[in-house]
């Protein structure tokens, strides 16, 4: 499953969201009409970039009549959590203490961030 995770470009991204947000599954017309309005794709660029996604594994598809109705295999919390790993590893050396030290650096007086690192410390999770 990782490796399904670490190969999701940002345009499948936008094809799993829709996906991840919708309670049935989908067909490629249903996905291409959500898609169109923000991202202005033709509908080849919707059928291709599915094919790439159930090629992964991170999707699922079923016939049914003419069309194909797709489902994600990929859980969305799984992935994001994957990717916040990910980041804080490159970014931050598997520190998320640093991580939010970094998001909070320029929003929070000195004595709220050594209050925020206090309770990071008594966190045995990095």
């Amino acid at each position: 499953m990782n490796e399904i995770i670490k190969k999701i470009t940002e345009s499948e991204f936008e094809i799993m969201n829709v996906l991840w947000k919708s309670e049935k599954s989908l067909n490629s017309y249903e996905i291409h009409e959500q898609l169109e309005k923000q991202m202005s794709w033709k509908y080849p660029t919707v059928t291709t970039l599915l094919g790439r996604l159930v090629e992964k594994g991170a999707l699922s598809y079923e016939k049914i009549s003419k069309a194909y109705y797709y489902k994600p295999l990929l859980n969305e919390l799984q992935y994001k959590k994957a990717q916040t790993d990910e980041l804080i590893g490159k970014l931050y050396n598997g520190s998320v203490k640093n991580l939010i030290a970094s998001l909070c650096s320029d929003k929070l007086p000195t004595e709220k961030i050594e209050e925020l690192i206090k309770i990071l410390e008594s966190d045995d999770n990095g």
